[in-house]
């Protein structure tokens, strides 16, 4: 069993996947600092000030300037700007490997459409071909 599971997990799907994942997770770091770091706040500014990290919705009583306020308060609330902010991050992350993955089928496209070597004929007729070239020699 413990053979089975190595052969498993060295097949390179596996491998791949595991490499796949965890470049999927730091480039989503990345994008994740994207969208709040560098894009939402000019989109903020532009909608007139508007902070999307302390977008959201008190659920009871109490009212609270910022997002940290009512957290630290213990409210609960809805944050329906971090949701925003997720989403953009999803779009933007899914825009990017739609155009990773288009450029794979692209470069495999061209390698598919490359004209292969012409097969190498059968040994009889390698064999024949030698045979009637010493042939015409003596001739």
């Amino acid at each position: 069993m413990l053979k089975e599971f190595k052969d498993f997990a060295m097949r390179g799907n596996v491998v791949d996947l595991a490499v796949g994942f965890i470049l999927g997770g730091a480039f989503s770091t990345i994008v994740k600092s994207l969208v709040s770091d560098i894009l939402m706040p000019p989109l903020g500014l532009a909608l007139g000030g508007v902070d999307f990290v302390n977008l959201f919705v008190t659920l009871g009583e109490g009212e609270y300037a910022t997002l940290a306020a009512a957290q630290e308060a213990g409210a609960a609330t809805i944050n329906y700007g971090m949701f925003i902010n997720n989403v953009i991050a999803f779009l933007i992350l899914a825009f990017a490997l739609f155009m990773i993955i288009k450029g794979m089928n692209s470069m495999k496209k061209k390698e598919e459409e490359a004209p292969a070597a012409p097969a190498a004929p059968p040994k009889e007729e390698v064999l024949l071909t030698e045979i009637r070239d010493l042939l015409a020699k003596k001739s």
